[in-house]
């Protein structure tokens, strides 16, 4: 093998690839959100709600996770678009993040909320908390954090999952890469630099949510529990 690495032609690029990690981070932070309140909502529904609304969530929840985010991607930016409903190729793109991670999420926060043992609700009824109390501190935060390390990898997946929308035209991390990797002929070189970055985000990421979880669930904090 005569081939001689060139990292210096990729790296000229490097305000292109900070913008394309920026739209990751973006991308993530708000599929993050919002696919935590969707998938929320969803498990209480699931397994509080009634009969009709329990088989509405299953029903979204199995055709979501068995079919690819790539396919609901087309479907939702340029399905809609044949439709005659245009969105923005940003808003198109984190709605389908947000329905594929809130359906994931649903079943992660189902897990937690059916460990809690009712009689940890007796007994919170019993000392005169309200209903809503009861499901904020009995029920709710302490299913987040039986489940909170399940949610930290699936949002970091998330974040490696988003690279899939490059090929519906999002402009991400990935999609710039190919653009790099296109004028430069650089391909090892690029895929290198590519990792390199999606290691630092997954790093950053992490960190941000164990910083999060020692905010959030003092009681592990103090027990000094691996969130």
């Amino acid at each position: 093998m005569s081939y001689t690495f060139d990292f210096s032609s990729v790296l000229t690029y490097w305000p292109l690839l900070l913008r394309g990690a920026w739209t990751t981070l973006v991308l993530t932070f708000w599929a993050t959100i919002a696919g935590f309140l969707v998938g929320t909502l969803c498990a209480v529904a699931r397994t509080g709600g009634p009969q009709w609304l329990k088989t509405i969530v299953g029903g979204y929840v199995e055709v979501i996770r068995n079919t690819p985010l790539l396919i609901q991607s087309y479907f939702l930016i340029f399905g809609l678009a044949s439709a005659g409903l245009k969105l923005p190729i940003m808003v198109g793109a984190v709605i389908a993040l947000v329905v594929n991670v809130g359906a994931y999420t649903t079943e992660v926060m189902r897990a937690g909320i059916e460990s809690i043992k009712p009689g940890q609700i007796e007994a919170a009824e019993c000392i005169g908390l309200s209903r809503s109390q009861i499901f904020l501190h009995v029920v709710l935060r302490p299913a987040m954090e039986r489940v909170y390390p399940s949610l930290t990898s699936l949002y970091v997946l998330l974040m490696l999952g988003s690279s899939v929308l490059s090929a519906v035209g999002v402009e991400e991390l990935f999609g710039i890469s190919n653009r790099v990797q296109s004028q430069t002929y650089r391909n090892f070189e690029v895929f290198v630099v590519l990792g390199a970055l999606y290691l630092a985000l997954t790093g950053m990421l992490r960190l941000g949510f164990h910083m999060l979880g020692l905010a959030i669930f003092t009681r592990r904090r103090k027990l000094g529990t691996p969130l």
